[in-house]
């Protein structure tokens, strides 16, 4: 494994986000298997939280579907979250909490404006990218 996806695993195991993706994948009834560049690939997750294909906690890619239903770029958006983890720590779910909501107040859409996932990519991600900002707040 190459120096920086080793950095990668062990600080998302030091910052407890991969174990914590761990337990989610078990509580989600998936099939784990080894995924590209140090990742870890949960198969056939199903509770209805959250609203995703693919979402990941840590080192871990969860989907709903089989890993060869998904596209390059999928992984490639679902391991830029990786790497927000490694920053972030446990932190990263409620900052992307507030991201969420921010984005679904200035246009109605959840992942236009959260910087996490336009970080990430939103096309790759799957996610429209012509949502047009809406004012926050308007004259009367």
């Amino acid at each position: 494994m190459a120096a920086r996806y080793l950095l990668r695993w062990v600080g998302n195991v030091c910052n407890l986000s991969t174990p914590l993706g761990l337990v989610v994948a078990r509580l989600g009834g998936t099939h784990l298997r080894r995924g590209p560049r140090g990742l870890i690939v949960a198969e056939g997750y199903r509770p209805r939280f959250p609203y995703a294909g693919a979402f990941t906690v840590g080192n871990v890619i969860l989907l709903r579907r089989p890993l060869n239903a998904c596209t390059v770029d999928l992984l490639d958006h679902e391991e830029a979250h990786s790497w927000q983890y490694l920053v972030t720590g446990p932190l990263f779910l409620p900052l992307y909490a507030v991201a969420t909501a921010w984005s679904w107040l200035r246009s109605g859409d959840r992942a236009a404006y959260n910087i996490f996932e336009r970080h990430a990519g939103l096309a790759r991600g799957g996610y429209r990218t012509d949502q047009p900002l809406r004012p926050l707040w308007t004259r009367a």
